[in-house]
Order: C-alpha cells, then sequence, then structure tokens
C-alpha cells in the first residue's frame, strides 16, 4: 500500500517522493478489514433468521431486532468502503442515510406493533427467535470489544462509533430474547409486543445521535 507525498516546490521544482505503509498500519487494515467482513456475514444472517422468524411467529420485537441489524449491516459496509482503495464515501451523507433508516424503521415497529394489539395477534413461540439472539448475545460484544481496541489503535472514529451499534445490537438482543422467553412460558402476547416498544426509543436514539454525526451514547 503506497501513498505519494508532494513536497514544496523548491529551486528546482515539485518533487515526489513515494511512503511505503509501516508494517504496524499494515496489520491495523487487514485487521479492520477482517473484522468488519466478519460483521457483514454475520449481521446478514442475523437479519435474515430474524425477519423470516418475525414473518413465521408474528414477533414485533423479532421485527425490531432485526431492523437493528439491517441498520448494523449498513454501518459495517460504510466502514469497509472508507478502508477500501478507490472509493470516496463521505461519512456524513452515509451516517445520516442510516438515521432516515432508523426513523422509517421505527415508526414501522410502532405501527405494526399498535395493529398486533388492535386486531390481537398472538405471537407464537419462537425457537429459532430465541437462538439468534442468544447467539447475537456472544458475538455482538465480542466484536464490539475488538472493533474498538482497533478503533484505539488505528485512531478510526467510523470504527469506534461501528462498535456501540454492536454493543447496541447486544443490548436489543438481550430485551427481545427477554420477550421471547417470557411469551414462550406465559403465553402472553404483550410481552412480546412490549419489548419491541422497548426497543423504538434506542432506534430513535441512535438515529438522533447518525444524524448529528455522534457516536451513539446508548450504550
Amino acid at each position: 500500500m503506497k501513498h505519494l507525498v508532494q513536497i514544496g516546490a523548491g529551486p528546482r521544482g515539485a518533487e515526489a517522493v513515494t511512503c511505503q505503509a509501516t508494517p504496524s498500519q499494515v496489520r491495523t487494515s487487514l485487521a479492520t478489514y477482517w473484522l468488519q467482513a466478519i460483521t457483514l456475514a454475520w449481521m446478514l444472517a442475523e437479519f435474515g433468521f430474524s425477519a423470516y422468524a418475525a414473518l413465521r411467529d408474528h414477533s414485533v420485537a423479532l421485527l425490531a431486532f432485526g431492523s437493528d441489524s439491517l441498520v448494523e449491516l449498513l454501518s459495517a459496509s460504510v466502514v469497509l468502503m472508507q478502508h477500501l482503495p478507490g472509493i470516496s464515501l463521505s461519512r456524513q451523507k452515509a451516517t445520516r442515510a442510516a438515521a432516515i433508516l432508523l426513523f422509517v424503521l421505527a415508526g414501522v415497529v410502532v405501527t405494526i406493533a399498535l395493529a398486533g394489539l388492535i386486531l390481537d395477534v398472538q405471537p407464537c413461540v419462537s425457537r429459532m427467535g430465541m437462538g439468534i439472539t442468544i447467539a447475537a448475545l456472544i458475538a455482538m460484544p465480542a466484536l464490539s470489544f475488538f472493533k474498538r481496541r482497533e478503533a484505539r489503535r488505528n485512531n478510526d472514529p467510523a470504527l469506534a462509533a461501528d462498535a456501540v451499534q454492536s454493543a447496541t445490537c447486544a443490548y436489543l438482543a438481550f430485551v427481545t430474547l427477554a420477550g421471547l422467553v417470557a411469551n414462550a412460558l406465559f403465553h402472553i402476547a404483550w410481552f412480546d409486543t412490549a419489548a419491541a416498544l422497548i426497543a423504538v426509543p434506542i432506534l430513535v436514539r441512535e438515529g438522533l445521535s447518525a444524524w448529528q454525526g455522534n457516536s451513539c451514547g446508548c450504550c
């Protein structure tokens, strides 16, 4: 990986000096690539399983959890693209797009939750949903830890913000799992709806933080 450094014009005109990245910088870049690649693969699977389970088992809580997975997928993609050569991407535009998506998803969750209450939709016991949320409770804190560490080493604010979103995903996984387990044990439909509505302020807060260009401070 090479960078072209322009040296100011002297008596003989402008000179160009080519500098090579240090081994530590190369290792840092590779670590960031691997972390984001793992995140993309995980969030794609998490979103797919959550969305399928939400539709199959009529779970609004899983819909909210899957919505956050979709935004986390977008965030990880933004960080990865910023480290790829030849790609110019404005962080402000990307985060504002993510913020709008978060607001839309929060509105969708509220609408579906209220519709479920009015129509008396009974969520089924979702073993798949429990499985994916338990897996997220293991995977996401680990990913958040490694992202924070690499962000400190590389002074990368985008990766640091993405680490916070990973931590938020773990918190939402816990809330969702609590609602799913409560519904499975007591068969009370509003437990699932309550878990979904608890997730809405988190989605809105993340959206406001992204719109302002700040790291989310909800975790």
